[in-house]
C-alpha cells in the first residue's frame, strides 16, 4: 500500500511517500480501507521526533481515519465488510489502509461525507472525556475554550452550546473570533489584542467561568484560575505554551478550583472504547440531526501530507485539515 512515513524528525519536507506492507488486523481489529485522514497536532509533533507512538505501533503518522472495512480479524463482532466507519488510532492513519481496534470505530453518521468523517475522532473523543467527563461541564454553566478556532475548539464550542452551557473563546485573529461566535460562542477575545481575564468576568458578571479548556499552559495557567468561578475547573491538554507554570496555591483553595488534564494516545483500547460508547449515545444523535458537525478548512491529497503540515504550523485556518486518499 502507498503510506507516508518520516523520513527523519524535521521539517514538514521530510514527510515522503512510500511502499508499505498491507496491515493484517489482529484480533479484535479492523483492516480500514482509508477514503480520508485527519490531520492533528500530534502528527506535527510526531515529525519533529518529540511524541514517538506508543510501544508496539507503527511509525507512520495519523490519529484518526474513515473509510470502509475491508476485513475483520479474530473476534469482532458487530462490523463487518464493507461498514463505513470513522476510527481513532494510535498511529498509521496517512495511508491506503489502516488497522483499527474495533471498539475505537464508530459509524460514519448519515449524511456525512468521509471526509466530515475523518475529521470526527480525535477532536470529539478528546472534547469528550475533558469537558464533559473529566471538566465535568452541566447545562446551564459555562466554559471558555482556548484556541476557539482550532479542530479541539470548533468542536468544545459546538459540543457545549449543544449541551445547555453558555460559550467563551480566545483566538488569535478577528476572522477567528467572528468564527468562534458564528458557532455558538457569546464572546470570542482575539488574544493578540486583549487580555480574557477581565473580559470574561465583566461577561460572566464577575462571577467567573466554571470550565477552562486550555491547549497552551505556560503563563496562561495563573490567568485561567484568575478566571474561574468558584469551584471552577481547569482542563490542560496541550503545553503549547510551555509545560512549566507559576501559580497561585491560595487562589486554587480559596476558590476550591480544581486542576485537571490527560491524554488520548496512550490510553488503553479499553478506555478508548468506553469513550467511543459514549460518543455514539451522546455524540452521534447530535451529529445525525447536524446540530453540530466538523469544521473542515482545507483537504489535501495524502502525497501532498508535507503541505497540510506546513498550513498546520502556518495557523491560519479554522477547522480540521484532512488528507484525501
Amino acid at each position: 500500500m502507498k503510506a507516508i512515513e518520516i523520513r527523519e524528525p524535521g521539517g514538514p519536507d521530510v514527510l515522503v511517500p512510500a511502499d508499505r506492507p498491507t496491515p493484517v488486523p489482529h484480533a479484535n481489529e479492523v483492516l480500514i480501507k482509508v477514503a480520508a485522514a485527519g490531520v492533528n497536532r500530534p502528527d506535527i509533533m510526531q515529525r519533529r521526533g518529540q511524541y514517538p507512538p506508543p510501544p508496539g505501533v507503527t511509525d507512520i503518522p495519523g490519529l484518526e481515519v474513515a473509510g470502509t472495512i475491508e476485513t475483520v480479524g479474530p473476534g469482532v463482532t458487530g462490523w463487518r465488510p464493507g461498514d463505513g466507519v470513522c476510527a481513532l488510532l494510535a498511529g498509521g492513519g496517512y495511508a491506503e489502509f489502516a488497522a483499527a481496534p474495533a471498539p475505537q470505530c464508530l459509524p460514519v453518521p448519515a449524511g456525512f461525507s468521509a471526509i466530515e468523517a475523518a475529521a470526527l475522532p480525535e477532536t470529539f473523543f478528546t472534547v469528550w472525556t475533558n469537558v464533559f467527563e473529566r471538566g465535568r461541564l452541566a447545562a446551564g454553566e459555562s466554559i471558555l475554550v482556548h484556541g476557539g478556532a482550532s479542530g479541539i475548539g470548533t468542536t468544545a464550542i459546538q459540543l457545549a452550546r449543544a449541551k445547555g452551557a453558555r460559550v467563551f473563546a480566545t483566538a488569535g485573529s478577528s476572522e477567528k473570533t467572528a468564527a468562534c461566535e458564528r458557532l455558538g460562542a457569546e464572546l470570542a477575545v482575539n488574544y493578540r489584542v486583549s487580555d480574557f481575564v477581565p473580559l470574561i468576568r465583566e461577561a460572566t458578571g464577575g462571577r467567573g467561568i466554571d470550565v477552562v479548556l486550555d491547549i497552551i499552559g505556560g503563563d496562561y495557567v495563573p490567568r485561567n484560575l484568575d478566571v474561574l468561578a468558584m469551584d471552577g475547573r481547569l482542563v490542560q491538554i496541550a503545553v503549547q505554551g510551555g509545560a512549566k507554570a507559576q501559580l497561585n496555591l491560595i487562589t486554587m483553595m480559596q476558590r476550591r478550583l480544581t486542576i485537571t488534564g490527560s491524554t488520548l494516545r496512550a490510553r488503553t483500547v479499553a478506555e478508548k472504547g468506553r469513550i467511543a460508547d459514549a460518543l455514539r449515545a451522546h455524540v452521534w444523535p447530535l451529529l445525525g440531526t447536524r446540530a453540530v458537525a466538523p469544521v473542515v478548512h482545507a483537504t489535501y491529497p495524502l502525497d501532498a501530507a508535507s503541505d497540510a503540515h506546513r498550513a498546520m504550523e502556518e495557523g491560519s485556518h479554522i477547522g480540521k485539515l484532512v488528507l484525501t486518499v
